[in-house]
């Protein structure tokens, strides 16, 4: 039996246990974690949470809907057992009509009915850092290994152990610039939620410095189910000539190498993105993206339009 359940009636001990031993388990799926970025969540939990389904739901017009909370790639039904396709269906169809727009990312466990439901496929990258680390580093790409030179050359040096917060704000100061989606709230949401993971043990942090000993790329990487998920990173102009991001990502990979480790690269579907994932050996794999609307026409036309404006504000603003 599947029951929905509001955020208060939610049994976080036995839902952080379940996310624990489920063999999809992700760090995106425990309740402190969904508590951070998405604050009062709801959920779908089948038996004695034997399986359990995260919902993050809005209202917006007075409409609910379902979405993606920020910093989870994705989340869907995690469960200690195999999910099949009908498991699967009857989780969906207990979510509530009340939800009018649903766009959700479901884990790569959840094999979902492509003929009956509205779904694309994501790209994800992940290399597996079983063997030796020099055996990993014979499998990168010429230009990996080039840029990786390259960056010794220059004088780049590692470090871990880090603080979050010149991180967060190269990228500000960089990409950040371009992205209008991330404001002010995001950004104390990240940090906070780094600050969490810290606490709880689960987060790493690197940094690559220039020859005059200033920052000039970091990362954030969450450690959970023997995965490290490579979360955010930020990096400038000297980074990018010198080869600093590549040269931090093998030192990831030089210290976690021969360990039962995935590191999972959190992408991508741009192409640039995903060729230089791959230039350290990563396997492609996919996760499906959801999406269901039952809105009326002249309700959806409205917020596409609304959506629409807010987007060329943000362009004359920026």
């Amino acid at each position: 039996m599947i029951k929905y359940l509001k955020h208060n009636e939610i049994d976080t001990d036995k839902w952080d246990h379940t996310i624990n031993k489920a063999i999809n388990g992700t760090i995106y799926g425990f309740s402190w974690y969904l508590d951070v970025v998405a604050g009062e969540w709801d959920a779908l939990v089948m038996g004695d949470y034997e399986s359990v389904f995260p919902l993050v739901p809005g209202k917006k017009m007075n409409i609910g809907y379902l979405y993606q909370p920020p910093f989870t790639q994705h989340l869907g039904i995690f469960s200690s057992q195999l999910l099949n396709t009908e498991t699967i269906d009857a989780f969906l169809q207990q979510i509530p009509p009340e939800y009018r727009l649903i766009q959700i990312n479901l884990n790569k466990f959840n094999k979902i009915d492509q003929q009956k439901y509205n779904v694309d496929l994501y790209t994800n990258h992940e290399l597996d850092l079983i063997d030796p680390y020099r055996k990993i580093a014979e499998a990168y790409s010429k230009n990996t290994k080039r840029n990786i030179k390259k960056a010794d050359k220059s004088g780049v040096t590692v470090f871990k152990n880090i603080k979050p917060e010149p991180v967060i704000e190269l990228f500000k100061a960089n990409k950040g610039r371009n992205i209008p989606n991330m404001g002010s709230d995001e950004y104390f949401k990240l940090r906070h939620l780094v600050y969490v993971c810290l606490y709880r043990g689960r987060a790493l942090l690197y940094g690559a410095y220039t020859d005059k000993n200033e920052l000039c790329t970091g990362a954030i990487f969450l450690r959970s189910h023997n995965r490290l998920i490579f979360l955010f990173s930020g990096n400038n102009d000297d980074a990018k000539r010198s080869g600093a991001m590549p040269r931090l990502i093998d030192q990831v990979i030089s210290d976690h190498a021969n360990s039962e480790t995935i590191l999972d690269f959190e992408g991508s579907n741009n192409p640039n993105l995903a060729r230089f994932y791959k230039g350290f050996g990563s396997s492609v794999t996919h996760y499906y993206h959801w999406e269901c609307n039952t809105l009326p026409w002249h309700i959806w036309q409205l917020i596409r339009a609304v959506k629409g404006i807010k987007h060329f504000k943000r362009q004359l603003i920026g």
